[in-house]
């Protein structure tokens, strides 16, 4: 299952893919594989109304997690690796954050409260750009260059 996630995600062209464990939408506990490649950009968002509260175990590869205050500036940077010191993440409701993918073929596991609804389950940082743009392109390689750790 996580070597067809992998490679789905290698095809996908936002470079990830959600391989759902959970029954339906509507389950009150949501579990899935989220397989991903470099350079794949997830906009800063949280999980604020409804709140939830989310996990992230990374099983292989390596992530950055980027915890942000509500202006944008970074609070916390977080680096996770299957097998490190640090393989994972216990996100409490309302906290902007986003991850940047280190590794090719990294595996997250994410856990969050359910139900989904699209239109309330993420809200949408207004300081961080649309997937998709030019900017966010630029955006995701500022992020790199200002929390690189290493």
């Amino acid at each position: 299952m996580l070597d067809h996630a992998v490679e789905m995600s290698r095809n996908s062209p936002r470079g990830r893919i959600i391989q759902r464990l959970h029954t339906s939408d509507d389950d009150s506990f949501h579990r899935m594989f989220n397989a991903m490649q470099p350079g794949t950009y997830f906009r800063p968002h949280r999980h604020f109304d409804p709140p939830k509260a989310e996990l992230f175990l990374v099983l292989r590869g390596a992530l950055r997690v980027i915890i942000f205050h509500d202006d944008g500036t970074i609070e916390q940077i977080i680096e996770c690796q299957a097998g490190g010191e640090i393989i994972g993440v216990d996100m409490e409701p309302g906290v902007y954050h986003t991850s940047i993918v280190l590794e090719p073929d990294t595996i997250m596991l994410e856990c969050k409260t359910g139900p989904y609804a699209q239109t309330t389950d993420k809200d949408f940082a207004s300081w961080a750009p649309v997937e998709g743009t030019l900017e966010a392109v630029d955006y995701l390689k500022l992020l790199r260059e200002k929390t690189n750790t290493s």
